[in-house]
């Protein structure tokens, strides 16, 4: 069940344009950091597109679309591979970019950046303090609360042993 609090005011929930967009942003910059490791394994720039995809939409420069047709490239290029960490980070952009269509997506980017993060041998305690970090204060409160919702805590547990899928 999704939550609503991440349903957008155009589909008759609580969630502003500008929220939405501010969503889509963090969720870029999250998959951002985790993308070396998917470009370390392949010159497939379908993730990199997907996140600059989800920038522009998150500007007002490109239509939903666009970022709906990146999502499903970048989900196809984490198909391809084979690194742990590489499927991770193409998720992350696929998700950061379907922020667009659905803003609780934005919470899929980092939870598939924590599992890149992992699956390279990185800390995803200290990758969870610095996404949270980058959160903009008019949705911390929204984000947090719905990361360590029961709902998402199965998803982040697994997160501590490299688990993609």
């Amino acid at each position: 069940m999704r939550d609503r609090r991440f349903v957008a005011a155009h589909r008759g929930g609580p969630l502003d344009a500008a929220a939405h967009r501010l969503l889509a942003a963090w969720a870029a910059i999250c998959a951002e950091r985790v993308l070396p490791l998917f470009e370390g394994c392949s010159s497939d720039d379908r993730p990199r597109v997907a996140i600059e995809t989800a920038k522009a939409w998150s500007r007002g420069e490109v239509p939903v679309g666009a970022a709906q047709k990146a999502a499903v490239r970048a989900h196809a290029a984490a198909r391809e591979m084979t690194s742990k960490a590489a499927i991770a980070a193409a998720r992350a952009a696929g998700h950061a970019v379907a922020t667009a269509h659905m803003a609780d997506h934005c919470l899929g980017a980092p939870l598939y950046a924590l599992k890149a993060v992992g699956a390279a041998g990185g800390s995803t305690d200290l990758e969870r303090a610095w996404q949270i970090q980058q959160l903009p204060d008019e949705v911390r409160e929204l984000v947090v609360s719905a990361l360590e919702s029961p709902r998402l805590a199965r998803f982040t547990t697994s997160t501590s042993r490299g688990n993609t899928r």
